[in-house]
Parts: structure tokens; C-alpha cells; sequence
């Protein structure tokens, strides 16, 4: 199936540049539409869609300044933040293409007009747009899937995560660096997003990046882009992760499995903000903010000189670190519950915990953390039987004694009467009985408020 004409509006006073405009894209394989002033471009804009938008700065009413098309960026932007919008102008004007740029234009170029030149930033500019509309259109996708559309899903009722929710409420709002520490999968992209979800950008694109996974001949051209014929395999332009990431957030996970040559080139774009295309001398600049993660160890990967230490500065301006789920043992019922509602939801099958299961994940000692848990419940989806998810159907090891009197009862349930029999071991003790349960002691009050189980 052939790919469908990419959409350009040219936007211009002036009859014969708007027909050399339309004869050049049309022999381009553009698919042009016109408007003769800026009245015109927010109607087009607002009764069709397009995939870029080559305007001129000046018109009737303002031949000189440019203030016109100036003022006219931001209303675009509101129209569609991924729009690419290229502007022109005979002045050359850079301080005009400078403020261009800041109101939301991604290019300028300048007339008289050299036609590679427009034909290729136009292209590079659709390319940009669409990658932009995949990223959100993936966000948009993943947040509904979790079934929130505002935020990710934190479960975190520990009193080791009170910290690091507190932390995420101070740090979200501030464009400060921060580096996400724990074990693998304890939840370091969850709290990525949290931070981004509560920033200033949050309605510019949170770009996930595999850090660790970038091979080395290829990382430039991931992480900055390059453009056609820079080498062998390059058809075309490719927008790289700064630029997809510009006026948002760059999460890098795995940055301790980067290689020293690796530390360097990205420490050069993190300090100036600037960059350039693989083949290209053309320096680019973009405004993101930085998360980034690891599991890894960085100040013994410092010493052993594996890791520098300016960048290690640059990332760790605040350091979150997430505790695993075997020290946060209280999370580890709401989390299951959590998960096993949404494949409840994915399924249309009614299920329940027994017993067993209740008791063997809360005394499972989870190495492979959150990501694990949510694994077995899943697994355990596909295995139960007869509305009942037993210990086997997660996968976990039986723990010897526990008891088969809860099954087929509701998580809450469960917990009701795993907490009554703990108090009835210890005497009505709550710190002992806590301890037993893998619980801290407020968390166990909270429970007992909200049972009425009297202490």
C-alpha cells in the first residue's frame, strides 16, 4: 500500500511565491494547500489536518517586523503541539528566526530559497512531527492500558515508600536532575514517570530510553539523530532522542552499562544542550529534562574508574532510591490485588486468592521485585481453576503450615483473618503481630481501623 502524500499549508501574501512553493512540493510529492494570510492558516488548520506547515513571517498588514507571523506561532501551537512549522523570511532577520524558534517554529529558512534546502528541513520537520505524534499516541496507548490517563500506577502504602513519594512530591515540579536507584524491577520507570507527570512538561513528550542497550556504533545516531547519506544504511533523515525529547523529559534507563566514549558524547549534549546530526555540522540545540536510572552502583563504578564522575554530577543532582519489595513488604498484598484486578479486567474472569497464595507472596522473598510479582500473577491468571489462584498457579514455592480455612475468600477477607490469628498468636501484641505479617505497625493499626478489629 502506497504511503500517502505528506500534507504541507504554504502560507504567504504573495501570489508568485505561493505558486513556485506549490509547483517545487508538488514535484517533490508534497500534497500543498495555500492560505494568504493568518486568518486563513487557523481556518485551514482548523478544518484539516496536516503534516507541516511553511509560513512566511510577513504580510499585508506588517511587511517589516514579522510581528504578525510572530504572534501567530503560539496560537499554532495551542492548535497542535506537534506540528512542525517552518517559517520564512526575506529579511534575514536571525533575531527574528531566533524568536521564531523560542515561539514554537522548528525551522527557518530564508528567501530567496534555496529548493534542496526546503525540501530537506521539510522532510526532517515531518519526520520530527510524526515521531513525536507515535511517542504520544504510545504514551496515550499505555497510559489507558494501566487505566489511568493522568498518571502511572503507584501502589506504595510502606512506610519505606513514604520517602520517595515525598521526594517525587518536591522534586516533580523543578526541571532538576534525578537518578533512580534500586534493583531491577522495582519500579525505577514508574517513578520516571511520576516525576514527569508532575512537572512543568508533562504535556510534552516523556521519551524512554534504553541507555545501556545502545550499541556503540549506532548511539550517536539514536540518541542525536542523523541525516541522509551519513553512511551506509542512512536512506533517509532520522530524528534522534533529543530532539523527539525537546521541551520534555529524557528518561535514560541502564546508565551504568554505558561505555566510556558513550559517557562522553552524551556529558557533551547533557552541559550545552547542544548537538549535532550524524553527517551533519549543523549544531541543534533541545530543552529536555533528565531522569535517569540504574542498578548499578555508580560511585564503586567511579573509583574503578568505569564511570566519570562529572557525569555522574550532571545526572545525581537528587538520587531517589526505591527500596526492593522484600523490604517493603506491606506493598506486596495492595500490589497483587492491584495487578490481579487489572487482569480481571483484561480477562472478564472472576478470581480470588486463596490462602496459600496470600501467605506464599507474602513470605516470597521476590528477586525479581514488582516486575516479578506482577509476572506471577499473570501467569497465575492463565493457570487457576474454578475462580481460585492457588500457591501453584503463581509459581512459588509452598510455605509448610499454612492453613487451606481461607480459600475462596476475597483478599480483604484473607486479611481479616490472617490479622485476627496473629494478634490470637501474640497475645493481642501488634508490634509482634506486625512483624509476622511482614508489616510495620502503623500499617497494621491502619488495617485494624479499617476492619474495626480491636487491638
Amino acid at each position: 500500500m502506497s504511503t500517502p502524500s505528506p500534507k504541507v499549508l504554504i502560507a504567504d501574501d504573495q501570489p508568485d511565491v505561493i505558486q513556485a512553493l506549490r509547483l517545487l512540493l508538488n514535484a517533490e510529492g508534497f500534497e500543498p494547500q495555500s492560505a494568504a494570510s493568518p486568518a486563513d492558516i487557523l481556518a485551514a488548520l482548523e478544518s484539516r489536518e496536516f503534516d507541516a506547515v511553511v509560513m512566511d513571517l510577513n504580510y499585508a498588514r506588517d511587511t517589516t517586523s514579522g510581528r504578525e507571523g510572530l504572534d501567530l506561532l503560539p496560537r499554532i501551537r495551542d492548535l497542535d503541539r506537534t506540528l512542525p512549522v517552518i517559517v520564512m523570511t526575506a529579511w534575514g532577520s536571525i533575531d527574528s528566526a531566533v524568536e521564531a524558534i523560542r515561539s514554537g517554529a522548528g525551522d527557518y529558512i530564508e528567501k530567496p530559497w534555496d529548493n534542496a534546502r526546503l525540501v530537506n528541513t521539510l522532510r526532517a520537520q515531518i519526520e520530527l512531527g510524526r515521531a513525536l505524534r507515535r511517542a504520544r499516541s504510545l504514551e496515550l496507548e499505555n497510559e489507558l492500558l494501566r487505566g489511568d490517563v493522568d498518571v502511572p500506577e503507584m501502589i506504595a502504602e510502606s512506610r519505606e515508600m513514604q520517602p520517595v513519594l515525598r521526594l517525587i512530591e518536591r522534586v516533580g515540579p523543578s526541571d532538576a536532575s534525578v537518578l533512580i536507584t534500586g534493583e531491577p524491577g522495582s519500579g525505577k520507570e514508574v517513578v520516571a514517570r511520576w516525576l514527569h507527570a508532575r512537572s512543568d512538561r508533562a504535556d510534552r513528550p516523556l521519551v524512554v530510553v534504553n541507555a545501556g542497550g545502545l550499541s556503540e556504533t549506532l548511539f550517536e545516531s539514536e540518541m542525536f539523530g542523523h541525516v541522509k547519506g551519513a553512511f551506509t544504511d542512512a536512506k533517509s533523515d532520522r530524528v534522534g532522542y533529543f530532539q523527539l525529547a525537546d521541551g520534555g523529559t529524557l528518561f535514560l534507563d541502564e546508565i551504568g552499562n554505558l561505555s566510556p566514549a558513550q559517557q562522553a558524547r552524551l556529558l557533551r549534549a547533557l552541559e550545552s544542550g547542544e548537538y549535532q546530526r550524524v553527517g551533519s555540522s549543523r549544531t541543534l540545540t533541545a530543552d529536555v529534562r533528565t531522569l535517569s536510572a540504574t542498578n548499578a552502583d555508580l560511585s564503586a563504578l567511579v573509583r574503578d574508574q568505569r564511570f566519570r564522575e562529572d557525569l555522574l554530577y550532571r545526572l545525581n543532582s537528587i538520587e531517589i532510591r526505591l527500596p526492593a519489595l522484600r523490604d517493603r513488604r506491606e506493598d506486596i498484598a495492595p500490589l497483587a490485588a492491584h495487578f490481579l484486578g487489572r487482569e480481571r479486567k483484561r480477562t472478564g474472569r472472576e478470581l480470588r486468592f486463596s490462602s496459600e497464595a496470600m501467605s506464599g507472596m507474602l513470605a516470597h522473598a521476590w528477586p525479581g521485585n514488582v516486575r516479578e510479582l506482577r509476572h506471577a500473577v499473570e501467569r497465575s491468571v492463565l493457570f487457576a481453576e474454578a475462580g481460585r489462584i492457588g500457591v501453584e498457579d503463581l509459581g512459588l514455592r509452598q510455605r509448610a503450615g499454612t492453613g487451606t480455612d481461607l480459600e475462596g475468600l476475597t483478599l480483604e477477607d484473607a486479611e481479616r483473618i490472617l490479622i485476627r490469628k496473629a494478634l490470637a498468636r501474640f497475645d493481642g501484641n501488634v508490634s509482634r503481630a506486625a512483624e509476622s505479617l511482614g508489616l510495620s505497625r502503623s500499617a497494621l493499626y491502619r488495617r485494624l481501623e479499617r476492619f474495626g478489629i480491636g487491638a
